[in-house]
């Protein structure tokens, strides 16, 4: 059976992403890109997904660490009488990299500490296992694996053989002995020397450890916001500064469940967060490149049907959904899709984050373009005429549409963001439309989504329903964190919505289209914990985030929900949550040091 999805690390090249499990097992890797059909999913299929293993047999216990300030992974294997040790990494592609030989993803195997049986298995399943693939040994070299649509390269210190379609080796290192295996997309098998390996590792860890060095944050949560930032900068596809939601698809929010999605793509809600976390790190090329993504988005948009809710890495349009029904799921979790069926929903809220982004960038002292200001002027112009129809709402629901609070909200920062912008730059704009506008949406939100007899701030209008997107509001400066409005509203939420430091999204009565239960979504917990610290309730805040840092995995990631046993569910690691708890840490650090605690 297939590693829990807590039990991986990620590698990545900045242009695909692998998930190693703590058995030595690579069960996700596309290639070339994130969006690519997958080479090894056995994540998604034990049997038919294709892995890529390397073992030290007769281990009793396993670690698994990163290497210092790096995306450079260490699985530990202890035995009775040895220690072995496998480095996992992926050399980083420069930006604008298109070299064809260029991905390498590179296992260094080493003996410890006493003799060490090392088993290797290489067997790649082209095309999501939908290819069939063939293998052929080159003696002295590795291997070469093909089929009609791919080809991969494996490069090694030892002999393989073959075994079906797979590599295999077992190789006894001595102790202080070492073995390497290098995979690519490209070239032919040819010797690998451990000089090579040795440039290949010092080349990728000076890389990392370059990158975070940069990082401005020195606070009291600096291991895990930086191995936030470390992980956020593996899901950004580096040609065009684009960032995947998640690089998985499928991994399931509840075991045996149906909501099981494709995260290889790029969110534009995920606008604001992510320009505020890489800026108030020091990230500034990483938010530039983004901001330089988003704006041709922006500009490409029509008048007609304004911005897609999400986009492929490259910019474009995302297809179709389908289901891949030859694989059985995580844990028997189907269908497996490819292609996001959201791409193609009506969802109000993004130009909020679209507005708020621009606003926060370009108060940073980098004005936005003519070019930009005006394709936002169109679509503020198709806000205006569309934001109350009913839409799918922040938590893409397939169930019937409806006037969402959280996307009313949204719409009341984008014309407050643009207003704000265009008085500070002097930008042309209809700043009375956009007032007006602005003033509507907040009228909306407070005289019909206001249930006084739940006390709370509600899902739509005159429902009942509780939702976790309304922590958002003090958030976005609709209302101060202290406003009885929202601290009654905070009581509500943390009657129902709360356990201990886990917030569910909402409670599922199948209205959202899916009668199933689902996980707590890490990302409101730290949407809540920052609600506590505008609050001014710093000792709940700091509890409530401490607590959710242990529900990281032994890594430091998290997927999007943490299921009733405390497991990781949904694709990982996810992009959002770590946005989340970025935020939420240097916010919380800032209060603390300002209380003097």
């Amino acid at each position: 059976m297939a590693a829990l999805i807590e039990d991986h690390g990620i590698i990545g090249d900045l242009h695909t992403a692998a998930l190693v499990s703590t058995e030595g097992d690579i069960d996700w890797l596309c290639l070339p890109r994130f969006d690519s059909p997958s080479v090894f999913a056995s994540i998604l299929d034990d049997e038919r997904g294709g892995r890529f293993t390397v073992r030290c047999a007769g281990a009793t216990r396993v670690k698994q660490m990163y290497l210092p300030d790096s995306n450079v992974l260490v699985t530990r294997f202890l035995g009775e009488q040895f220690v072995g040790e496998v480095v996992d990494f992926m050399v980083p592609h420069e930006q604008g990299a298109t070299r064809r030989g260029a991905s390498q993803l590179v296992r260094l195997v080493r003996a410890v500490r006493g003799r060490v049986d090392v088993d290797i298995r290489c067997a790649p399943a082209f095309d999501y296992a939908r290819a069939r693939t063939e293998v052929d040994i080159v003696e002295g070299a590795g291997a070469f694996f093909f089929s009609p649509l791919a080809q991969l390269v494996l490069r090694s210190t030892v002999a393989l053989t073959a075994d079906g379609s797979a590599a295999v080796g077992h190789v006894v290192l001595e102790e202080g002995e070492s073995l390497a295996l290098a995979l690519s997309r490209w070239g032919s098998p040819r010797p690998l020397e451990m000089a090579e390996v040795q440039d290949l590792l010092d080349a990728t860890l000076g890389y990392w450890q370059r990158w975070i060095r940069r990082s401005r944050y020195r606070g009291r949560y600096r291991e895990m916001v930086e191995r936030s930032a470390l992980t956020l900068k593996l899901l950004v596809y580096q040609p065009t500064g684009a960032l995947v939601a998640a690089p998985t698809t499928s991994l399931p929010e509840a075991l045996g469940g149906t909501r099981n999605w494709d995260y290889r793509f790029t969110w534009v809600r995920d606008a604001s967060f992510t320009v505020y976390a890489l800026m108030r790190l020091g990230f500034t090329e990483e938010a530039g490149a983004f901001m330089t993504w988003l704006e041709a988005r922006c500009i490409e948009a029509s008048a007609e049907k304004g911005l897609h809710i999400l986009y492929g890495i490259d910019g474009d349009v995302v297809g179709s959904e389908s289901t891949l029904d030859h694989l059985r799921g995580y844990r028997d979790s189907r269908p497996v899709r490819i292609g996001n069926g959201a791409a193609h929903q009506l969802q109000l809220d993004i130009l909020g984050e679209v507005m708020d982004s621009l606003h926060l960038y370009d108060r940073s002292g980098r004005p936005v373009s003519y070019e930009l200001w005006t394709a936002m002027c169109r679509q503020l112009d198709w806000l205006e005429a569309h934001w109350e129809e009913p839409d799918c709402g922040v938590w893409e629901v397939r169930g019937p549409q409806q006037r969402f609070t959280y996307s009313t909200l949204m719409t009341w920062v984008a014309f407050e963001r643009a207003g704000r912008l265009a008085h500070r730059r002097g930008l042309p704009a209809p700043r009375t439309p956009w007032r007006q506008a602005a003033d509507r949406a907040y009228l909306q939100v407070q005289e019909h989504c206001w249930n006084p007899d739940v006390g709370a701030y509600v899902q739509y209008p005159h429902s009942r329903t509780l939702d976790a997107g309304a922590l958002m509001i003090p958030l976005v400066g609709f209302t101060g964190a202290e406003d009885p409005r929202f601290l009654s509203t905070l009581e509500r939420i943390e009657a129902e919505l709360v356990t201990d430091s886990l917030v569910h999204r909402y409670h599922t009565d199948g209205s959202d289209g899916f009668d199933e239960p689902e996980g707590t979504f890490n990302l409101c917990s730290f949407w809540y914990v920052e609600a506590l610290t505008r609050a001014g309730r710093l000792d709940l805040a700091r509890h409530t985030l401490e607590k959710m840092l242990t529900y990281a995995n032994h890594l430091g990631l998290y997927a999007e929900e943490i299921g009733p046993s405390g497991e990781a569910l949904g694709n990982f690691p996810q992009a959002f949550t770590h946005l989340g708890l970025i935020r939420a840490a240097v916010k919380l650090d800032r209060a603390l040091a300002a209380a003097g605690r």
